[in-house]
C-alpha cells in the first residue's frame, strides 16, 4: 500500500481496508479553511488510487463534524480574486469557485464508497460536503443547516445541485431559503441521512460495522456499482443500461466472480484481492 498522506488539516488512517479521513481542526469546529479544501482533494485522490482502500469513513475530530467555510477565508475571497480589471477579477472568482467545487467533487470521483459520520454541527459548506458522500449517518442531536442565505450568498459548491437528488425539492427550497436548523432525526425523516444513533460512539461503531460489510465484498464489483449509480443519477435509464452492459462486458468475468462462486460452493466467506 502507498504511504498514508501526511496532511495539516486532516488525519488519514487505515484498518482492514477501511480508510478513516477525519477533519482535524477541532479548535475551529473543523471549519473549512483554504488548506482543508485542498487537502480534502488530496486525501480522496489518495484513497481512490490506493488499492488497499475499499471504503472510506469521513468524520470530524472533536464535538462537531464541520462548521462550514472558515469565515476568515470567506472574508478574504474578494482580495484573493482581486484584479485591476474588474472583468478579470470576476473571472478569477469564478475559477476559485470552480476549484472549491472540484475539491468536494473529488469525493464523488473516488471509486470507493464514502460514508459520512456526523455529530454536532454540520453547517453550510459541510452540507455540501456530505451531499457528495455515498451515505450519511448522524447522531440524533446533530445540527444541520444550509446556512449560506444567512451570510447573504447563494450556496455555490454543490448543495443546491445535489440535495434535490437526495431530499424532496420542496424541503430543499425551504432549507435553502430559510437557513433554519434541523436535527439528525429530521434529517433521517427527509432522507438526508440513512440512520441516526444516540451517541457519537454508537454512530462510529455502527458506521464502522457497515463499512466492514462493504469492505468484505468484491472491490471490483463495489467500484462498478458506485460507477453505475453515479452515472445513472445524471443520465436516462436507457443510457445507464447501455453503460452497465458495456462495463460488465469488460469486468464481469473476473477473479472476484470466480472467488465468490467458489466460496458459495464451499460454504465459506470469500476472500478478495485488493
Amino acid at each position: 500500500m502507498s504511504e498514508l498522506p501526511q496532511l495539516a488539516s486532516l488525519t488519514v488512517a487505515m484498518t482492514d481496508g477501511i480508510c478513516d479521513i477525519r477533519l482535524n481542526r477541532a479548535e475551529r469546529a473543523n471549519a473549512l479553511n483554504e488548506a482543508m479544501w485542498q487537502e480534502l482533494r488530496a486525501a480522496f485522490r489518495w484513497a481512490d488510487a490506493a488499492d488497499a482502500v475499499r471504503v472510506v469513513i469521513l468524520s470530524g475530530a472533536g464535538r462537531h463534524f464541520c462548521a462550514g467555510i472558515d469565515l476568515a477565508m470567506l472574508a478574504g475571497i474578494a482580495e484573493t480574486a482581486a484584479h485591476a480589471d474588474a472583468a478579470r477579477g470576476r473571472e478569477n472568482l469564478r475559477r476559485l469557485i470552480l476549484d472549491l467545487q472540484d475539491c468536494l467533487t473529488s469525493i464523488e470521483r473516488c471509486r470507493k464508497p464514502v460514508l459520512a459520520a456526523v455529530s454536532g454541527a454540520c453547517v453550510g459548506g459541510a452540507v455540501d460536503l456530505i451531499a457528495c458522500c455515498d451515505m450519511r449517518y448522524a447522531v440524533a442531536d446533530a445540527q444541520f443547516s444550509v446556512r449560506e442565505i444567512d451570510v447573504g450568498m447563494t450556496a455555490d459548491v454543490g448543495s443546491l445541485q445535489r440535495l434535490p437528488r437526495l431530499v424532496p425539492e420542496g424541503i430543499v427550497r425551504e432549507l435553502a431559503y430559510t437557513g433554519r436548523d434541523f436535527d439528525g432525526v429530521e434529517a433521517q425523516a427527509m432522507g438526508l441521512v440513512n440512520c441516526v444513533f444516540e451517541s457519537p460512539e454508537a454512530m462510529l461503531a455502527g458506521v464502522r460495522g457497515i463499512a466492514a460489510s462493504i469492505a468484505a465484498k468484491s472491490p471490483l464489483a463495489i467500484r462498478g456499482t458506485k460507477e453505475m449509480l453515479s452515472y445513472g443519477r445524471d443520465h436516462s435509464v436507457a443510457d445507464g443500461l447501455n453503460y452497465v452492459a458495456t462495463w460488465n462486458a469488460a469486468m464481469l468475468m473476473s477473479a472476484d466472480l470466480d472467488e465468490a462462486l467458489a466460496a458459495m460452493r464451499e460454504k465459506r466467506a470469500p476472500k478478495f484481492s485488493d
